[in-house]
């Protein structure tokens, strides 16, 4: 701030050679920047002038935030001309995955492609799928998690079951075996680590999930978004996307003995 004339000290303008004394007053004018461009690769499957579906990588994160200032998604996709929303931090973003989570997600271009993205969300008009394994077996073949997420209490970093906003998550046993099973699930809202609370609050955390269950050496969180499908905010065509599992996972997954 210095070096860029945004500091004073007694309403002169400060340099770096400067040294304080005692009692005087020091003042700066902060200067909001957004996010920058940055060159980092990442996969779009469609793309047009509205929106953009990306297939997510794991360990990106979605956008700037605490401890997190660049090198995320959003530094990714300026240059491809995401915008829109009030959040100079999240343009475009609609909804979000966590860093671990790989899979796809839709990004908008502007208005009204933002608006009536995030509108469909709400009116649980957009079909989000994961695959993801966790841990234990015995689970029913389809289930239902009904309970609301919302800010753990006694540990703000983290979100809890039973308290907050509505949620309802649901899913199905693909396969089990060696005391893990592989589950195909789609959510009906969308809130922050959803699956991960949700399948953890009944006792089957997600494999590797160092949050909410036990992590593992050397492997990552199994939860990847594998399929979304919408409706055009502009078009009205009814789009669809898949994503195939990522060669980490599968790894994991034939260890477990599971085939993905």
């Amino acid at each position: 701030m210095v070096e860029e004339g945004l500091a004073r000290v007694e309403g002169v303008e400060a340099t770096p050679s400067r040294k304080v004394r005692a009692g005087e007053r020091v003042g700066a004018r902060l200067v909001q920047r957004g996010p920058e461009p940055e060159s980092i690769p990442v996969p779009a499957v469609y793309e047009d002038e509205h929106l953009l579906v990306v297939d997510k990588p794991a360990g990106l994160v979605v956008h700037p935030g605490a401890g997190n200032q660049s090198g995320t998604l959003v530094n990714a996709l300026l240059d491809r001309g995401i915008a829109g929303g009030d959040d100079p931090e999240r343009p475009g973003v609609v909804h979000r995955l966590d860093r671990d989570t790989s899979g796809l997600m839709v990004v908008a271009k502007g208005e009204p492609a933002y608006s009536t993205l995030v509108a469909a969300l709400s009116r649980r008009r957009v079909h989000r799928q994961y695959r993801t394994v966790v841990v234990g077996e015995g689970l029913p073949a389809t289930g239902t998690v009904d309970s609301p997420v919302g800010r753990d209490p006694t540990n703000p970093t983290l979100m809890a079951a039973g308290i907050g906003r509505p949620a309802v998550t649901r899913f199905e046993v693909l396969e089990e075996g060696g005391g893990h099973a592989m589950l195909r699930v789609t959510l009906e809202t969308g809130r922050t680590h959803q699956i991960r609370v949700h399948l953890s609050a009944i006792g089957h955390p997600v494999y590797a999930d160092p949050l909410y269950g036990v992590p593992v050496p050397g492997r990552r969180l199994w939860l990847h978004a594998e399929r979304l499908e919408f409706k055009h905010p502009v078009t009205g065509e009814q789009l669809a996307f898949e994503s195939p599992i990522p060669e980490d996972l599968r790894q994991s997954a034939a260890l477990l003995d599971l085939l993905p």
